[in-house]
């Protein structure tokens, strides 16, 4: 047997088991999910055999689980409300496979139009909110289960008043059974995530009900579930008559909500096992799951993000789950529906309502809270509009919000005024990097987008009000303008009109040559005949009378060129956290003392006292990390951050002067070790280095003279042993 073949052999295993878990943990899911649309519960469980067998031989998605899910159940509970048809009644039982029909017509639609593309363009904030809504909506129609009552329908606003109306008359023994159960599920998901616990609390409350007879104390049972094959009802001709135009838009907000969330989920897991997913494959795939599920008489079929999550988790890598899975649904459904009637509704409840919190994105609600306030106000409008004005509506409004999204995004595109650096050939933001400053009577501006009629007055206005009185040129680093309209073509031409009639050369440049075609096309060929057109910025500046090296605002006489024109490298104070800087912004101190203290941690491990006192502990690839090697000048400023950090460890008494100095020991050799080698390669730029660590000792005799003296006594030592050794 050679090791492929065992290696196959053992997935297999955890495919068919992954399956096992997978359909067990599916049928109080589904059934919860299958009475929200409207259905009586064991169609949930039709529901769960051959449309998942069909996705799993059809999917290109070697490990994603579909099934009876939140979503299109509850919009399509909502519909039936809408249209004032009774909860698992005879009409209900008719409409709701019609729905998944159409929605699988309208999936072959999508797949006609290779509509899977248009999934790019929803945000995952608008995809979040909207997730976010429906699950909230669903659990608050959900929660009178929990204590007794009866579910409710609508909005956020009808839901909660039929809470309130119902609280009066709270089960407490129901209520118990319902939060513990909840309580279990989520403690248990984050300390024995691989455990399913769903599946031992639905056994368990069947068999609390078989010995201690919870209905005799007003517990509500789930009803005697009667298996046969399910049987399609055709709907009144009048009454499909007269609802059929609502459901075909409705079935079309189905057909998009199941596309956006399943083929999103999918994608994920693909890029997560380098897997390839074919949308249009997947497409068909869901036409077919939510045909069998029409056939089944249940509602439409969604791809399930949770139920996926526990596959993964088991090492599921092929659709051998789904077979097994719906084998295991269709043995349940023969032979194991008797201990349903033990069951008792509140478990089956809060099981539901277990599985709704995990697809609530509270961790993406705090992410954009954080790092994004407008793309959290995109969110929250998502998920406000599915909450007040209803699941079909929230469509609408997700489907708004991303286009909308992707408007903004092309109306306001990142910008920024670059300069030069001293001692660094490109350019670079003037914003972002302290050490950068601008070329003397020159604006360099850098538009990161496409122009057109939407944004071509804030590019004029950026260009304006950075104009200076001794202001001779503007220079446009066009390398992320890739096209242009007619309208942004009128307003260059225009624009470099007004700029030379103040006696002001405007220059576009660094952008592919097609942008010159386009130009041209639409009316700009003055700008590239005036020779406002150039192929860098280097030889715009060179057009307007600047040659290297160039001279700088505010740079002293001879720092303003770059080591690569004549040999000199520049360095300034400022500029000490040069590729920090550049890397993370404003964070960038705070960054370098976090990665200060992780390289502490290390370092006080390895030199407490006993300890080995590895010194190679701040050698270069000791104080490697997982931003990585730090340059020349990055380590220096890493070394003044570690004195700094030892005089106050010593300082609050939490390290003795002793175990400090034999680090600073350490930190002292890799200062001169660095500096040495930069004397080699730049006698310049190492003076200054020089220059700067006197300062940052200067600040430590003042603040702190003893450790002070302890340090300069610590440099003597060093010195010595390097004269001996020398």
């Amino acid at each position: 047997m050679n090791k492929n073949t065992k290696t196959n052999r053992i997935n297999w295993k955890k495919d068919l088991f992954a399956g096992i878990v997978v359909a067990l943990v599916s049928i109080p899911i589904s059934m919860g999910y299958a009475q929200i649309a409207g259905l009586p519960a064991v169609y949930g469980l039709y529901g769960s055999v051959l449309p998942i067998l069909l996705f799993g031989l059809l999917t290109s998605s070697p490990q994603f689980v579909v099934g009876v899910d939140a979503m299109p159940a509850a919009m399509v509970g909502g519909l039936l409300a809408t249209m004032e048809v009774a909860a698992e009644s005879a009409a209900a039982r008719a409409l709701v496979p019609v729905m998944a029909f159409l929605v699988a017509g309208w999936f072959l639609v999508f797949r006609f139009l290779k509509a899977g593309r248009v999934v790019a363009y929803i945000s995952t904030p608008v995809m979040g909110g909207f997730i976010s809504g429906v699950g909230l909506t669903i659990i608050l129609m959900q929660v009178p289960k929990l204590f007794g009552g009866s579910p409710g329908t609508g909005e956020v606003f009808e839901l909660l008043a039929n809470i309130a109306v119902q609280l009066p008359e709270l089960h407490l023994l129901s209520l118990g059974l319902g939060i513990c159960t909840i309580l279990i599920i989520l403690v248990s998901k984050k300390y024995i995530p691989k455990v399913p616990m769903t599946v031992i609390l639905l056994f368990g409350g069947a068999t609390l009900q078989y010995f201690l007879h919870l209905d005799r104390y007003g517990v509500k049972m789930m009803p005697e579930v009667t298996v046969s094959l399910p049987r399609l009802i055709l709907p009144p001709e009048a009454l499909l008559g007269e609802y059929l135009g609502d459901m075909v838009i409705q079935a079309g907000g189905i057909a998009g909500v199941i596309m956006a969330q399943t083929l999103l989920a999918s994608g994920n897991y693909a890029a997560k096992y380098q897997d390839r997913l074919d949308p249009n494959r997947e497409l068909l795939a869901y036409a077919a799951m939510n045909l069998a599920g029409g056939a089944a008489g249940c509602c439409p079929i969604n791809g399930s993000v949770s139920r996926s999550g526990i596959a993964d988790s088991l090492g599921c890598r092929s659709q051998v789950m789904s077979v097994s899975a719906a084998v295991t649904m269709l043995v349940f459904l023969l032979f194991g529906t008797s201990f349903l009637r033990f069951l008792p509704v509140p478990v089956l409840t809060a099981i539901v309502i277990s599985a709704l919190i995990g697809i609530l994105e509270i961790q993406l609600f705090r992410k954009l809270w954080k790092v994004s306030r407008n793309e959290w106000i995109v969110f929250m409008t998502a998920f406000l509009g599915v909450l007040i004005f209803g699941t079909l509506y929230g469509v609408i409004i997700g489907v708004v919000l991303s286009f909308w999204e992707v408007a903004i995004r092309a109306v306001v595109p990142p910008t920024a005024f670059v300069g030069r650096i001293p001692g660094r050939n490109n350019f670079y933001s003037l914003k972002r990097n302290r050490a950068a400053r601008p070329v003397k009577h020159t604006v360099i501006y850098r538009f990161n987008g496409n122009l057109f009629f939407a944004n071509i007055e804030r590019f004029e206005r950026d260009v304006e009000q950075a104009l200076k009185p001794d202001t001779r040129q503007v220079v446009i680093d066009a390398r992320g303008i890739g096209s242009v309209d007619v309208t942004a073509t009128e307003h260059l031409v225009r624009l470099n009109q007004s700029l030379r009639g103040r006696g002001i050369l405007f220059y576009l440049t660094e952008h592919d040559g097609s942008l010159n075609d386009q130009l041209r096309r639409l009316g700009g060929e003055s700008l590239i005949e005036s020779g406002a057109v150039r192929r860098t910025i280097t030889l715009a500046l060179r057009d307007a009378g600047l040659e290297k090296p160039y001279e700088l605002e505010g740079a002293p006489a001879g720092e303003a060129v770059s080591g690569a024109e004549n040999g000199v490298l520049a360095l300034e104070a400022a500029e000490r956290l040069s590729e920090f800087e550049w890397a993370f912004g404003s964070e960038a101190e705070t960054k370098m003392e976090e990665l200060v203290d992780s390289v502490m941690e290390g370092v006080v491990e390895e030199f407490e006292e006993g300890g080995s006192g590895r010194p190679d502990m701040l050698d270069e690839e000791g104080i490697r990390t997982s931003w990585g090697m730090l340059g020349r000048f990055d380590e220096d400023a890493f070394w003044d951050f570690m004195e700094i950090r030892l005089e106050e460890l010593v300082t609050e008494g939490k390290l003795s002067p002793e175990f400090a100095a034999r680090v600073e020991r350490h930190v002292e050799r890799r200062r001169v070790i660095g500096h040495e080698k930069l004397k080699l390669l730049n006698p310049r730029a190492a003076q200054l280095l020089k220059q700067h660590g006197e300062s940052i000792r200067d600040y430590i005799r003042e603040k702190h003279p003893e450790e002070y003296e302890r340090f300069e006594q610590i440099r003597r030592e060093w010195a010595g042993e390097r004269e001996k050794r020398d």
